[in-house]
C-alpha cells in the first residue's frame, strides 16, 4: 500500500516549525504535538470543551493537536492553543474569559513548553 500524506501546505509548515523548535529549545512537548499532527484528518483528535473543563484548572495552559468543538461548557479562564477551532467553541472560551491561540503562537510565547499540557 501507498504512503498517503498531508497536502495541507499550513499543517506542514507547523508541522517542520515544531520539529524545528523542538530540537532548538529541546522541548519534548512539541515534537509529541508534532506527531499527533502528521496523523492522517481522519484520525486527529478533536475535543469538545467539556473535556477541557473536566481536566483542567483555572490559569492552565492547553495543547489540542486537532479541532476544538463548541459541546460542553467550560467555566474557568485557560488558555487553549488548537490548530483549529469551530466558531461556537471560540465564542464559549472567549465569554469564559479563556484565551484561544494557535500552536504556533503559543511556541513563540512558550518555546521550552513549560506548564503546557496535551488533551486529545
Amino acid at each position: 500500500m501507498r504512503e498517503t500524506k498531508s497536502t495541507n501546505m499550513e499543517i506542514i509548515k507547523l508541522i517542520r516549525f515544531l520539529k524545528k523548535q523542538s530540537r532548538e529549545s529541546e522541548a519534548g512537548v512539541w515534537l509529541d504535538v508534532a506527531e499527533h499532527l502528521s496523523k492522517p484528518s481522519r484520525k486527529r483528535i478533536a475535543v469538545n470543551l467539556s473535556r477541557i473543563n473536566r481536566y483542567t484548572e483555572k490559569s492552565e495552559t492547553v495543547v489540542v493537536p486537532g479541532k476544538v468543538l463548541g459541546s460542553g461548557v467550560i467555566d474557568h479562564a485557560v488558555t487553549v492553543a488548537a490548530f483549529d477551532a469551530s466558531a461556537k467553541a471560540k465564542a464559549k472560551l472567549a465569554a469564559a474569559k479563556a484565551k484561544y491561540l494557535s500552536i504556533a503562537e503559543l511556541v513563540e510565547k512558550n518555546p521550552q513548553g513549560s506548564n503546557v499540557r496535551i488533551i486529545g
